[in-house]
């Protein structure tokens, strides 16, 4: 991008000067913008990006020779197919596993200080600063609380899934009609950046949210077995969570693996250790092996931006702001690289 003035100028140094406040003023318009529309915002990024990843294989249906309409209907069947199978076979136990352990939780956090007494005697027998049992204590209470905002989390889940149904809804009618509309916003781009944003956007976003589906897929298929061999409790369960978590970019994995283990340490110790230890194994497989393969230097982002860009996503728009900050800003690294197209 070029900046008024040479090099070293003070013309250059003004137009930084000024372009940190635009940034912000525009940021914080963003902000307000998104919360004033936040319901219908979200449901329409979400259907937008489903809808994004599912024409990727209407796309490659159409490169064989069917008309869009047929591979739109046949890429909607097998999704329609694929979704009520993980609906009848593992949503009813993953619901079922949820309801037990929030039943439990007020046990487990009354019983959990007697699985780490010995622990903490260990603790404090090297006169380390911090009682494990005070730790616990203060967690449990927590705990209790959360157990208590059952009823909320009942309505809050009905009214989730009336959402869902109209995200579907909306995904399937972008289907057949998000092209104009993608056209029709990318003519708000200025005519020398149009072509640069259109192909980075497509490319990040296509890229990174089917890594991320795919990285946390492995997640969750790869603990399971584990979880079946050691008898966890709710594994399925904690499997899924630590997968589903992993949609969350740079800490997803991270967060979801100490959850889990949070909430296995107040069933046993030892199990919490060895969970924690297979999470972290399959996770450094999972950055050093799969990630790279599937992203490569794709993203172009250093990850102290990458973390940066989660900070200010998370505080412009909440989740979805965490869930499109890497795509977004690598697209703004790509195209504030790219030589601006010549005029016609």
């Amino acid at each position: 991008m070029r900046w008024s003035g040479p090099p070293g100028s003070w013309q250059r140094y003004l137009a930084y000067l000024i372009t940190g406040p635009l940034i912000v003023l525009n940021l914080w318009v963003a902000e307000q913008v998104y919360l004033y529309f936040e319901y219908p915002i979200n449901i329409l990024v979400i259907a937008a990006i489903l809808a994004f990843l599912l024409n990727q294989v209407v796309m490659r249906l159409c490169g064989r020779g069917l008309r869009r309409r047929q591979a739109i209907a046949l890429v909607l069947l097998i999704t329609l197919l694929v979704v009520s199978v993980l609906m009848l076979l593992l949503l009813p136990l993953a619901i079922q596993q949820a309801e037990e352990l929030l039943n439990q939780l007020p046990e487990l956090a009354d019983t959990s200080n007697q699985n780490l007494r010995h622990l903490d005697q260990l603790l404090r027998r090297y006169q380390f600063p911090v009682g494990v049992n005070d730790l616990m204590a203060e967690l449990a209470i927590q705990i209790k609380g959360i157990a208590a905002l059952l009823p909320s989390v009942a309505i809050t889940t009905v009214t989730r899934f009336f959402d869902t149904l109209l995200v579907l809804i909306l995904t399937v009618y972008m289907l057949f009609y998000g092209s104009g509309i993608w056209r029709g916003l990318m003519q708000l781009v200025p005519k020398p950046w149009r072509q640069v944003v259109d192909d980075t956007l497509r490319l990040n976003i296509r890229s990174f949210f089917s890594a991320q589906l795919f990285l946390g897929l492995f997640m969750f298929l790869a603990l399971i077995p584990f979880m079946v061999a050691l008898q966890v409790n709710f594994g399925f369960l904690f499997a899924l969570i630590i997968g589903v978590a992993q949609l969350i970019p740079v800490v997803g994995a991270t967060l979801g693996i100490g959850f889990v283990t949070l909430l296995i340490l107040f069933q046993d110790a030892w199990l919490a250790l060895n969970i924690f230890l297979i999470a972290v194994v399959l996770q450094q497989i999972k950055d050093n092996v799969l990630a790279p393969k599937l992203l490569g230097n794709l993203m172009g982002l250093n990850p102290l931006w990458q973390f940066i860009a989660l900070l200010i996503g998370a505080r412009v728009a909440g989740f979805l702001g965490i869930l499109l900050a890497i795509p977004l800003a690598a697209t703004v690294k790509m195209v504030l690289e790219s030589p601006p197209a010549p005029e016609a």
